[in-house]
């Protein structure tokens, strides 16, 4: 068996509005497989069980997790993004930032010239960068 690797994102009945808003940012992502939870599942019956959206080709999967956790996403880690443009970097970084959160502001910082760390409505944290 080969090993892969992907990033795992775990929402707690959000997964659905967080892989629309993401598909919706970026222009080279592609949704995969969408498996929702069946009618066992209670109260998260037709939620995400998984999904995949594949941005500049990392695969991301999407789940909503039955029980409530008192955990979050962490800025500590994020999915970097590269574009090729700085237009490109604000207009990501407003999308993303409508009911979130700069962590650094789109601007140049020196190591590029139009960087932005971003936190979307659902605690994800994005580093666009235009170097």
């Amino acid at each position: 068996m080969t090993e892969t690797a992907f990033t795992f994102l775990m929402f707690e009945g959000h997964a659905e509005h967080a892989l629309n808003l993401h598909a919706s940012v970026f222009d080279s992502a592609g949704r995969g497989a969408v498996t929702r939870h069946g009618p066992e599942a209670g109260a998260l019956a037709g939620a995400i069980l998984r999904a995949e959206l594949t941005i500049g080709g990392h695969r991301l999967v999407y789940f909503d997790s039955p029980p409530v956790h008192n955990f979050g996403f962490t800025p500590a880690i994020s999915i970097f993004v590269d574009l090729t443009s700085a237009d490109a970097v604000d207009a990501k970084a407003a999308s993303l930032m409508d009911r979130g959160a700069a962590l650094m502001p789109p601007g140049d910082y020196g190591f590029s010239k139009r960087f932005a760390w971003v936190k979307d409505r659902f605690g994800v944290t994005w580093q666009l960068n235009c170097a």
